[in-house]
């Protein structure tokens, strides 16, 4: 049985002035045409803005690459339907009867889809100073846990550590091509890992920097795919 959608909001701390658009937040695409799915998209935007902004403020000696790695290692799927469970979100969620029976309450995609989209709805009902205190909130425990150390490594580095803390082999880099003069060459470098079939590329005026550059890529596509 689904629960009812205020004892969620009274959960998260929440009063919508506007009841009905928190219900839309948590319906699911396949219960109706009224769904969620306009809501997620704002939500995900004002969500990206709110932990932009915060990170600015919170390393001012961070550079943007860092600053961007960081954004995107709380604001993916992963990172938000892991909220969404803290909250038992899937429980309230208006699914229709095939999502219902295939479990998609548990689904990562559609908890995470809700999240930004209960975002979007307390964007509309009260505005972008409600909005993100609220998300600073929500997200109040994973900003404590930032460890800039890890992040300040080189790209090679933190790929090599990413795959050992996931029992991998480690990255294979090979040289493409070598072009220029010698005083002026340019290299580019193909990196694999065991983890996906992609593969990415680098250059540099170094093969080292060419590495450096085709793991920047690889960690940039794993970010993705998570």
């Amino acid at each position: 049985m689904i629960k009812k959608p205020e004892e969620l909001a009274r959960k998260l701390g929440l009063t919508f002035i506007q009841p009905q658009l928190f219900k839309t937040a948590l319906t699911h695409r396949s219960a109706g045409i009224n769904n969620n799915e306009r809501l997620e998209y704002l939500g995900d935007s004002v969500l990206g803005f709110v932990v932009a902004e915060k990170l600015y403020c919170q390393f001012p000696a961070v550079g943007e690459g860092v600053l961007s790695r960081l954004r995107a290692s709380l604001v993916n799927q992963t990172s938000l339907a892991e909220l969404a469970r803290q909250h038992n979100l899937g429980d309230y969620l208006i699914l229709g009867s095939g999502e219902l029976k295939s479990g998609g309450f548990r689904r990562d995609s559609i908890l995470s889809d809700a999240l930004e989209a209960i975002m979007g709805a307390l964007l509309l009902d009260q505005g972008i100073d409600v909005c993100r205190q609220w998300i600073l909130t929500l997200f109040a425990e994973k900003f404590a846990q930032i460890k800039l150390d890890s992040w300040n490594k080189d790209p090679k580095t933190r790929l090599q550590e990413l795959m050992q803390a996931r029992k991998k082999e480690l990255p294979v880099y090979e040289l493409v091509s070598m072009s220029g003069v010698d005083h002026a060459q340019m290299f580019e470098v193909k990196c694999s890992v065991p983890i996906i079939a992609d593969a990415t590329r680098g250059a540099g005026i170094s093969r080292k920097k060419a590495e450096q550059a085709a793991a920047e890529n690889m960690l940039i596509l794993l970010e993705d795919r998570d």
